[in-house]
């Protein structure tokens, strides 16, 4: 019968128990109260009357609250957050309504709205797919035709950013540093004999030749410069010089949205601009055993996140000599062995690799400050300060779904709908993989709850920040 009773009757009756709870809990103490007077004196009576009936009504009003809380509040947060995240972070399927058995008709009816916006979500994304699966196989022969062409392409948008790379492309930058969209084209040439180039481009409107000098001035290309509508210009370097396997891979990495991007948003205070807009570095690390103080990193995996997608082509999957015994403890957890790691290189290289894949890009990790820490106890020996924004997906999910629930990233995967195959799980590719996915799913969802900016999201996460303790 209680659980046919509206929402409005629910409150009603908490009402009702707190009201005649405290006549009780008057009358209860009166009665002692009078018994007290009986014996002592009437002061003493009422006084005592007075401290019983207080700590009865506290005692009520506790357990009334824990009651609301546990059958109202918390049901109410979690069915919010699981409309959030079907309505902007493209989770599919039924609300948990055994959680909202407790309030009335509001979780059918937030199921019925849940259920419509899935079935106009799926005929949405039948087209979409089926467009998408069009676009795939252009860009597939696309990339088989620049792969012919023995040029490597690199177009740069009007602020100097790189918005495309070719296969061959990739092999240039990555001997010249780490190939990221987003970079600016100067971290990889010659600032100045480039400049020269565009300068004389934006004069002529016309197509020019030259020499482009590597940053480091080691490195020579025959380069060509054409000019693009709108502002910017296709890099054409001549690549038969160039030693590329004839196996390497071949992406076609892009982002035209780059295209419209403004130099006043990239030079904005880190706090201050859209959170969609930031670049991120999303990594995970395993290791020898969980003391970061004392324990050594023996793989990293990391994953780019740019306008709110993942940038397919940009990885690091490294394996790290640790140059210790890795426990066999360890190794049944993330199955890296001894072997496998023999002969790769140090944290050193891979620490510095994984500082250029994430410059100018703020760093995300589940539990941050477990990985960070194995990064910051070797940046005297490597070179490097890690002095990026950091942001982690336990706070988010608190922020999100709230502290009482649990915050594993098997937790957040599984409310958020994103797979992490079983060969991939607890290795560092797989896991790092997976927080991306989660990060890009609780973007919108961060939006939609009127945190736009990075200020604002760091801000409200440090509200947060006993859960990282209590995880560490």
């Amino acid at each position: 019968m209680f659980s046919s009773l509206s929402l409005r009757t629910r409150i009603f009756l908490f009402f009702v128990l707190l009201g005649l709870g405290g006549l009780a809990s008057v009358g209860l103490a009166l009665w002692f109260g009078y018994g007290r007077a009986l014996e002592t004196t009437a002061a003493n009576g009422f006084t005592f009357a007075a401290i019983l009936a207080a700590f009865l009504i506290l005692a009520l009003t506790a357990g009334v609250w824990l009651l609301f809380d546990e059958n109202v509040a918390k049901p109410i947060e979690r069915l919010a957050s699981q409309m959030r995240s079907r309505a902007h972070a493209g989770v599919a399927g039924e609300l948990d309504m055994t959680a909202a058995r407790y309030l009335g008709d509001l979780a059918p009816a937030a199921s019925a709205v849940t259920r419509q916006l899935n079935e106009t979500a799926v005929s949405t994304a039948q087209a979409i797919a089926s467009e998408t699966a069009r676009l795939s196989a252009e860009k597939a022969r696309l990339t088989a035709l620049l792969t012919e062409i023995p040029v490597a392409t690199i177009l740069v948008g009007p602020t100097g950013q790189i918005v495309l790379y070719d296969g061959q492309a990739a092999e240039v930058l990555a001997q010249l540093g780490v190939a990221r969209l987003n970079a600016s084209i100067t971290e990889y040439f010659d600032a100045k004999s480039l400049g020269a180039a565009v300068s004389k481009l934006g004069r002529t409107g016309k197509d020019v030749s030259f020499t482009a000098q590597s940053h480091d001035g080691t490195q020579s290309f025959d380069t060509k410069l054409k000019p693009m509508e709108g502002g910017g210009y296709l890099m054409i370097i001549d690549s038969q010089t160039l030693d590329i396997s004839p196996d390497a891979s071949r992406p076609l990495v892009y982002d035209f949205d780059l295209l419209d991007q403004h130099r006043g948003a990239a030079e904005m205070h880190i706090l201050d601009r859209p959170i969609r807009s930031l670049c991120f570095s999303v990594f995970d690390t395993e290791t020898t055993g969980l003391l970061p103080h004392k324990d050594d990193v023996v793989q990293l995996g990391a994953v780019r996140v740019l306008n709110g997608r993942i940038i397919e082509g940009e990885v690091i999957n490294q394996l790290v000599d640790p140059g210790r015994p890795i426990p066999p403890a360890s190794t049944k957890v993330h199955k890296v062995t001894d072997a496998m790691v023999r002969g790769k290189p140090d944290i050193r290289v891979v620490a510095k690799r994984f500082h250029d894949f994430s410059r100018d890009a703020v760093i995300v990790a589940h539990n941050a400050p477990f990985d960070m820490a194995f990064l910051h106890r070797q940046a005297k020996d490597t070179g490097v300060t890690w002095d990026h924004p950091i942001l982690d997906t336990v706070l988010l999910s608190a922020v999100l779904f709230g502290a009482s629930e649990r915050h594993t990233l098997d937790a957040l995967c599984e409310r958020l709908n994103v797979t992490i195959p079983n060969d991939l799980r607890h290795t560092a590719l797989g896991d790092a993989r997976a927080t991306a996915e989660v990060l890009v799913r609780m973007l919108p969802m961060l939006e939609a709850r009127g945190l736009t900016t990075f200020g604002q999201v760091i801000e409200e996460t440090r509200r947060h920040g006993r859960l990282l303790e209590d995880l560490n």
